[in-house]
């Protein structure tokens, strides 16, 4: 996989110092968790799944999730097994063009036993465009399982597939209950850490569990019962940086009249449009706030400070602003390549002489920094993500996918 592919070369050579490298499919773990970015989920139920799946390509979607779990109905089950099956099926047979790609799938199941009774009826040549199985309401009781039967699915299929687990179920939430669940969680992920490519969060569930949905003028952070339980899962399960912990999932599409006013800054929007002399970045802006992704863009703003990569999105237009808003900048790359010149400890100005790089305690950050860098690129002097966001946003699919 390449991130913004679908972008010119004249258009790359324009906004990066360092383009988006090719990233393998079977190659280290964490770089490739780190690249899957936002990560599009698609009802298993949806007509035309095969269709979509190559028509999100072209919209920069670098990884897909068909579910099987709480997007369909009870009754919709097995008309939802056979339609992934025969979605899957479609899209090895009528593989990508050259260079085209397609974006990691991954079926999302409801129960362990999906697993084997998938990956039969798919065989070795149907699961070809299969990457894995997300894994949900992921605990120590069934984990061992459902882990166990990824690592038979793989046997099958003749290649190795992944597991992400979501971490979304009551033990996981509950006070009482939760450093034992989440320590239990991390012994799982650690005895199969070569299988477990990345952590998800079933922020939905979370809240449900006490009754609770965020508002769209909030994000997940401003719910104080789920935030204090993202904290934990990244203490425990994200710490040492062996495992990446994804972002939750926004769950909006559409602007009703808003209630707060936009904390997204013009300045950024306003110096773009100074160096081309023209209104299309505050145009844009407004556009933006308008669809209500200012509060997407917090949002991943904020999972990234926290230490949660990627993000999962129900709806096409998320994919521009989560994708632009991971490309690293001139500056972080700086100070990460300064951080990672020397193992000795010690402290070293940063080069833009705003900061001081530390180069052990900063050392885990700097790496993370280039694993994104390698995925997503690194932006010439003085962009930000909005000459990204400028150029991809009209790359995005129109249609709701959830």
């Amino acid at each position: 996989m390449r991130h913004f592919a679908f972008l010119d070369d004249e258009t790359i050579e324009t906004l990066f110092h360092r383009p988006p490298e090719e990233i393998a499919v079977d190659g280290d773990r964490r770089l490739l968790a780190t690249a899957l970015g936002a990560t599009l989920y698609a009802p298993g139920t949806r007509p035309h799944l095969a269709f979509d799946v190559r028509r999100q390509t072209a919209a920069g979607v670098n990884s897909m999730v068909l579910c099987l779990e709480d997007s369909i109905a009870d009754t919709e089950v097995a008309d939802a097994e056979a339609n992934v099956v025969a979605a899957l099926r479609s899209l090895a047979d009528d593989p990508p063009r050259s260079g085209d790609g397609l974006p990691l799938v991954f079926v999302r199941v409801r129960a362990v036993g999906q697993i084997p009774d998938l990956i039969a009826r798919l065989g070795p040549d149907g699961a070809r465009c299969l990457a894995g199985f997300v894994l949900p309401k992921f605990a120590e009781e069934g984990g061992q399982a459902a882990l166990e039967a990824v690592l038979r699915a793989s046997d099958v299929a003749g290649r190795p597939l992944w597991a992400m687990p979501v971490l979304e179920s009551p033990p996981v939430i509950n006070r009482e209950t939760r450093v034992e669940a989440l320590t239990a969680v991390r012994r799982l992920v650690d005895k199969h850490a070569e299988q477990v490519l990345a952590i998800r969060l079933g922020a939905t569930d979370l809240c449900g569990l006490f009754g609770l949905r965020r508002d769209r003028d909030l994000t997940i952070y401003d719910i104080a019962v789920v935030r204090d339980c993202i904290a934990d899962i990244v203490n425990i399960c994200a710490r040492g940086g062996d495992h990446i912990v994804t972002g939750p999932v926004w769950e909006y599409f559409a602007q009703p009249e808003r209630l707060f006013v936009s904390s997204l800054r013009v300045t950024p929007f306003a110096q773009a449009d100074r160096v081309d002399g023209s209104q299309e970045a505050i145009r844009m802006r407004s556009a933006l706030v308008s669809a209500d992704l200012d509060r997407l863009i917090r949002e991943v703003v904020l999972d990234r400070a926290n230490g949660l990569i990627g993000k999962t999105v129900i709806h096409p237009s998320h994919i521009p602003a989560v994708h632009a808003l991971h490309v690293v900048s001139q500056e972080e790359f700086t100070d990460a390549e300064t951080i990672l010149a020397g193992d000795s400890g010690g402290v070293r100005p940063s080069s833009y002489a705003n900061k001081m790089n530390e180069l052990r305690p900063h050392r885990a950050w700097a790496e993370a920094v280039q694993r994104r860098a390698r995925a997503f690129g690194v932006l010439r002097e003085g962009d930000t993500f909005v000459e990204v966001l400028a150029a991809t946003r009209g790359h995005s699919s129109a249609g709701a996918t959830r």
